[in-house]
């Protein structure tokens, strides 16, 4: 099968840590239109490779790397000629360097401690992730334009399956079907006082001159913002729940917000700074306990349900509808994987029902109740029935359609991508340097 494209190569060259782990002669390794690419470039990628791969094949690899860039140097050349870059604003590509930059500032603890591991400063490398985001959105909409229409037929996808070498084909592992029945108590509303009670507490010592970012440290139950003081990094509308942004935007900077209910818990916000469309803000995540006695009803009642279904009074499906708090409720408690197919693979279901005991069940057997914590960190329990088992075995048309669809549609793209770059390489002005002159592109040609 035919090498695919990568062209979010330009993701990969300014992460600090390669960064800092090869020293780059710089100078112009190819120009593609108005757009140079520098052995800079291809050499960071290259060395990100060759921590995987070792240094076979440099100059093979290093061919690859190039012609990956120059495709998305005609993206591009493209978007620039077509007026697509004007349709990347300043704000989209700041939103996601201040990610960035924050990213790497939780990482490595300051600005000092960044420009040492990364031998850039902190406005170098900032400068260097506008560059590479502003890119990477100009190409990937061009991208999109080129091939955001193309669809694949059943006996297109049965084609692309029977085209494939019998000996390439990938082995799909164990993989589960199950449904869940979930029941997560209410909090009492003597518990929704104590937390608001406390966190009235905080901020009173807030407002009298004890810094937020200690008392985040101290009393803050977000694991992730807690051991930085309660800062999250910046962030733009629509990445935090409705509630917590409305809040936070609404602030002026050093501003403390009243106590604010989300579904993670209570919270109170200060605002550090606003840039453009984006605030950094800090909060005191205080989440609200469900009583022992309450969860160990939980229990109770969803031990009866099982026992209930497994007499064959009530289906599994209708007990999820009636009685489980899960969003799959309606659909009958069916539990659905992240790649949106209702097939587990195993270390998925280790990593999160390995207590449930899943994958050593039979087919049609119901779980006793077990603890659980909910997407937001909720205590709760939950019974399970194993649906179906499917064996370890290779990819076939009727066990794994939806898997060869996705295969099949990503290589028509690429396809089609593959003829509009061949097309713009004789028309678009594309010079090597002596060192690339000899190489043999396997897309490009």
């Amino acid at each position: 099968m035919k090498k695919i494209f990568t062209t979010i190569v330009l993701l990969l060259l300014c992460i600090p840590t390669i960064l800092a782990q090869e020293t780059i002669i710089d100078g112009v390794a190819a120009v593609v239109g108005r757009n140079i690419i520098k052995y800079s470039d291809i050499d960071r990628s290259y060395a990100q490779m060759r921590l995987r791969i070792g240094n076979e094949k440099r100059q093979e690899n290093r061919c690859a790397i190039l012609e990956n860039l120059i495709l998305n140097q005609l993206l591009i050349h493209k978007g620039e000629v077509d007026s697509v870059d004007a349709e990347v604003s300043d704000d989209e590509v700041n939103q996601y360097v201040q990610e960035y930059i924050q990213n790497d500032l939780m990482q490595y603890g300051s600005k000092e401690a960044l420009r040492e591991a990364t031998g850039f400063s902190y406005d170098e490398l900032k400068e260097q992730y506008e560059r590479m985001i502003r890119n990477y959105l100009i190409s990937g909409r061009v991208q999109y334009k080129i091939t955001g229409d193309i669809k694949v037929t059943p006996r297109e996808v049965s084609d692309f399956f029977n085209s494939l070498p019998a000996d390439s084909l990938p082995t799909i592992p164990e993989r589960y079907e199950f449904s869940e029945i979930e029941i997560q108590p209410e909090i009492s509303e003597a518990e929704r006082d104590r937390v608001r009670t406390q966190l009235a507490e905080l901020r009173e010592r807030v407002l009298k001159g004890e810094k937020f970012s200690m008392l985040a440290t101290l009393y803050s139950q977000d694991p992730g913002s807690a051991k930085k003081g309660g800062e999250l990094g910046f962030f733009a509308r629509g990445k935090m729940v409705s509630e917590f942004e409305a809040a936070a935007f609404a602030l002026k900077p050093g501003e403390v917000s009243p106590i604010i209910e989300t579904q993670f818990g209570f919270h109170i916000i200060q605002l550090i700074e606003r840039r453009g469309n984006t605030v950094n803000a800090r909060h005191i995540l205080i989440i609200p306990k469900v009583s022992s006695d309450d969860l160990l009803r939980a229990r109770m009642q969803l031990d009866s349900i099982a026992s209930e279904i497994r007499a064959g009074h009530i289906s599994f499906e209708d007990a999820a509808r009636q009685y489980s708090t899960a969003a799959n409720a309606k659909q009958g408690g069916t539990a659905v994987a992240p790649d949106g197919s209702t097939r587990f693979d195993k270390q998925v279901i280790n990593e999160k029902y390995y207590n449930v005991g899943i994958t050593g069940m039979d087919e049609g057997q119901i779980s006793n109740a077990t603890a659980m914590k909910t997407s937001d960190n909720r205590d709760a329990y939950r019974i399970v029935r194993l649906n179906k088992k499917h064996a370890a075995h290779r990819a076939n048309l009727t066990d794994d359609y939806d898997n060869i669809y996705n295969a099949a549609l990503a290589n028509a793209k690429q396809e089609k991508l593959r003829q509009w770059a061949r097309r713009q390489m004789g028309i678009t002005y594309i010079h090597l340097s002596d060192e690339f002159k000899d190489c043999v592109f396997e897309n490009l040609k």
